[in-house]
């Protein structure tokens, strides 16, 4: 179980604070206008800001203060973030040793990753000679060899046109549901929450305003439909 207790984070006079929990094996898709504080809080689960108060932590670990490289997660942003001098192959690979320096059995790792995400026949590839969408799957695919429990998506599909973007997601499916990782997605597309979460987290004015079951987005109420406005 991922808990979030009392996260504190202070943006010049306002303080941001998130309290929830997620299952593991679980999708919670988190909604919110711009500036809500979807990604601050995503960057103080990942490490990349460091909270005022409160914990977090899964399974009962507690990984508030621990570096970003120590923590049970991966994080896929809007930007892939890939080498273009290396291959597909090599930047699937940093995602186990960033001085590429691999086994037999972890190359086997990088190709089962690679089949996973469609991209058998890619792995030579540079990504200036991919498409969006694959660019994407080699950045999904690195996080897949990582193996953490927790995966954080940072609108990562959101550029991607429709259709591939349904590819993604059902990708994204596949992986909490065939290896338990606890994912939690940011979105502006309450569609792509309908298509795959459990859970939906509405964040405004950098608080948690609402946690409820994805049936409840299905058919919002009252409480909900201010922030679809």
């Amino acid at each position: 179980m991922l808990r979030v207790s009392d996260l504190n984070y202070q943006y010049q006079s306002e303080t941001l604070s998130f309290s929830f929990e997620a299952a593991p094996g679980s999708i919670t898709a988190i909604l919110g206008p711009s500036g809500a504080g979807k990604s601050t809080l995503l960057s103080l689960l990942c490490g990349l800001l460091p909270p005022q108060e409160g914990s977090v932590s899964f399974n009962d670990d507690n990984f508030t203060q621990m570096p970003s490289h120590e923590r049970p997660l991966s994080i896929l942003f809007q930007e892939h973030n890939l080498f273009s001098h290396l291959s597909a192959f090599d930047n699937i690979a940093l995602g186990i040793s960033p001085k590429l320096s691999l086994s037999k059995k972890e190359k086997a790792h990088i190709e089962d990753a690679a089949e996973k995400v469609g991209l058998q026949g890619y792995l030579n590839r540079q990504p200036g000679e991919l498409s969006g969408g694959q660019k994407q799957r080699v950045a999904l695919a690195r996080c897949l060899v990582r193996n953490r429990p927790i995966l954080l998506l940072d609108e990562p599909f959101s550029s991607l046109d429709p259709a591939l973007r349904r590819d993604m997601l059902i990708e994204v499916q596949q992986l909490a549901r065939f290896q338990g990782t606890t994912i939690l997605m940011v979105t502006h597309h309450p569609e792509d929450a309908i298509a795959i979460a459990d859970k939906v987290l509405f964040i405004d004015g950098g608080k948690v305003v609402y946690h409820a079951e994805i049936s409840e987005l299905s058919a919002p109420s009252e409480a909900i439909m201010p922030y679809f406005s």
